[in-house]
């Protein structure tokens, strides 16, 4: 399955709640079903909701995939220029923020049914000369929107001197080792690791202090 890069009606702002519900269904048929289990058709039935409202608010079935991942995306909290941190502190509870919700989405079962989906499509894609389909979409839309929202937030606290480095992307690469280190391939090879929500804090935790430790602003 190749996903044409059709005009692209989803943006990062948001969806309505109506938007978000449907795309909450269309989550579940992938996981249950696998990719073929994701029609407008029975989309539609599933959400009780019309074809014309699906291509209405995400365009085709592709852009219904393309929505499906932002909308998971849109789920791993960064800072904006509404809500930048101003303190040492504030600072650190954003970073913690950040890091947990990206283990919750990275380890929840949708995100792995993506992975996995997007992960067999690979060979059978190169095989027909076609594109990436859904892993370009899953980089694209998620990896890289995640990604975004994180060097914002690294960005701003060297601008506020909470930190220091030489490059944003790196300080990142780092960020994300500490937080998610190998849980993400042992999930997706199905040694899924049970953390509950003290053990996801703690876990965060330690890997903000670490990255603070590291990227000390020299001031300080």
């Amino acid at each position: 399955m190749a996903l044409a890069h059709s005009p692209d009606p989803v943006t990062d702002a948001a969806f309505t709640e109506r938007q978000a519900a449907v795309l909450e269904v269309a989550l579940n048929l992938l996981v249950e079903g696998g990719d073929k289990a994701l029609t407008t058709a029975g989309l539609a039935k599933a959400a009780n909701c019309s074809k014309e409202s699906l291509y209405k608010w995400f365009g085709d079935r592709e852009g219904i995939l393309s929505a499906i991942v932002t909308y998971q995306a849109s789920k791993v909290r960064g800072a904006d220029e509404r809500a930048n941190p101003t303190t040492k502190e504030d600072f650190k509870q954003a970073l913690s923020a950040f890091s947990e919700d990206l283990l919750a989405v990275l380890l929840s079962e949708t995100s792995l049914a993506l992975n996995r989906l997007s992960i067999g499509q690979v060979r059978g894609e190169a095989a027909r000369g076609e594109s990436a389909g859904l892993g370009a979409v899953l980089v694209d839309r998620g990896k890289r929107r995640i990604e975004a929202r994180a060097i914002h937030l690294l960005t701003h606290g060297k601008r506020q001197r909470f930190i220091t480095f030489d490059d944003a992307a790196d300080a990142y690469t780092t960020l994300y080792g500490l937080i998610i280190g190998d849980l993400h391939i042992r999930a997706l090879l199905g040694d899924h690791p049970d953390l509950d929500d003290s053990e996801h804090q703690a876990r965060t935790r330690a890997a903000i202090d670490r990255f603070l430790t590291l990227f000390a602003n020299a001031l300080d």
